[in-house]
């Protein structure tokens, strides 16, 4: 699905005739999973669903029209805790008013994050049929949880992102860019050169009001110079390094939630993109949480690993002092990926389930033969509500049951 991102308007008048270059945008399907306007409102959830501490967020989702800056004023104008994070998640519309929310953000010096709001009342319907969107709109809080996965803030939307003062993109959501389209209404029969010439000024001034607001928004301009190389009929999703270059994301280490996923076998899903030492590029990690039985999980690590450099020799998962997984020392490999299993027994996860964060330490084999160790942090969020939903699924232990360390085939070891 291609969402427009349109041109400032302009007006222009010659001997009876004028052309109009407006900014609008047009209508999406009905079916396209997003509000026709702009949407804002206040969500809560369980605690830490918005991060460490964190349990109310606002929601700004859908398209961007004409009247959404306005709107968004009025409404923030009158919600006081400015700690609150804003989740987007928007295919795009018109420039203009993004432009405007962008620098209203930045006033409140706003925490901006890419994800779905997910209304708990609308779980039945599509989260933007009527009887959703009126209880999104009538104001007060609603219940509802939040999904980076397949989130997105594309197009027009990106301004208003980078207007944020703290700006986060999980691994698992998008922020896409691409060039403004201008539309014409052309009254009368002016000259095709007139048109033409009004068409070429008009690019003109739109692209150097982005270049200015990106400036403004002291993200760099090499944004600006890859958004006029984009097609307006395509979208640049921003990868990793594109995000910390430009300035836009700037942590050296992004990561997901623990979320359960329903699969045929239901397992919960953890990613992690992590800055390699040369500054410049990402590796790709994820953890997959199975239940065997009532005592017995299985955690599945797998990482991206460069293939000029010598590969892990161990891996183990601590909660602080406690050591809840030593994973087998062989692991499967698919590509540039390696895959580590380890068996967790119960105590082990009470250890997991009550650490404020966790600990992966890699020991990587040196030319000189010696290991070299490593400690990664990754966050717990989510995993302890995570982990009893995917309980209730587990079935009963066997009376009499040994752990067994296993190593995935490499048919069965997922990739990201």
């Amino acid at each position: 699905m291609i969402f427009r991102a349109i041109c400032l308007a302009a007006l222009l008048f010659v001997q009876g005739w004028f052309v109009n270059g407006l900014a609008r945008a047009e209508p999406l399907p009905a079916n396209a999973g997003f509000a026709p306007k702009l949407l804002i409102y206040l969500a809560r959830g369980a605690a830490n669903s918005c991060g460490p501490g964190c349990d109310h967020w606002i929601a700004v989702e859908g398209t961007v029209d004409h009247g959404a800056a306005a709107r968004i004023g009025r409404f923030l104008r009158e919600v006081k805790d400015k700690d609150r994070p804003i989740y987007f998640h928007s295919p795009g519309g018109v420039v203009e008013p993004s432009y405007v929310i962008g620098r209203l953000l930045r006033s409140r010096k706003a925490v901006a994050r890419v994800g779905r709001t997910i209304v708990t009342a609308c779980a039945a319907g599509t989260q933007v049929d009527a009887a959703c969107l009126k209880l999104k709109t009538k104001g007060g809080e609603v219940e509802a949880e939040i999904s980076t996965y397949h989130a997105m803030c594309n197009s027009a939307c990106s301004y208003l992102f980078l207007g944020a003062t703290t700006r986060e993109v999980a691994p698992d959501a998008a922020l896409a860019v691409h060039s403004s389209k201008l539309t014409l209404v052309v009254h009368g029969h002016p000259p095709p050169q007139v048109v033409a010439d009004f068409r070429a000024k008009s690019m003109a001034n739109a692209d150097r009001e982005r270049a200015s607001f990106i400036q403004a928004m002291g993200i760099s301009r090499d944004l600006n110079d890859l958004i006029r190389t984009v097609k307006f009929e395509n979208l640049h999703i921003l990868a990793r390094p594109e995000l910390y270059r430009f300035g836009i994301d700037t942590r050296a280490m992004a990561e997901t939630d623990w979320t359960l996923d329903n699969a045929s076998r239901p397992y919960i899903r953890k990613i992690a993109l992590a800055k390699k030492n040369d500054g410049a590029s990402f590796r790709t990690m994820e953890w997959r949480l199975f239940c065997e039985n009532k005592d017995r999980a299985r955690l599945m690590f797998v990482r991206e690993f460069d293939k000029d450099a010598a590969g892990l020799s161990s891996v183990v998962l601590m909660a602080g002092s406690e050591k809840p997984v030593t994973f087998g020392t062989i692991p499967a490999r698919i590509g540039t990926y390696e895959a580590w299993s380890g068996t967790i027994v119960s105590g082990a996860m009470k250890s997991m389930l009550s650490a404020s964060h966790l600990q992966i330490g890699e020991g990587t084999l040196t030319p000189d033969g010696k290991t070299n160790q490593e400690i990664l942090d990754i966050g717990t969020t989510g995993l302890e509500p995570a982990w009893s939903r995917l309980f209730e699924s587990c079935p009963a232990a066997p009376t009499s049951q040994k752990p067994v360390m296993a190593t995935p085939s490499p048919a069965s070891a997922p990739v990201p």
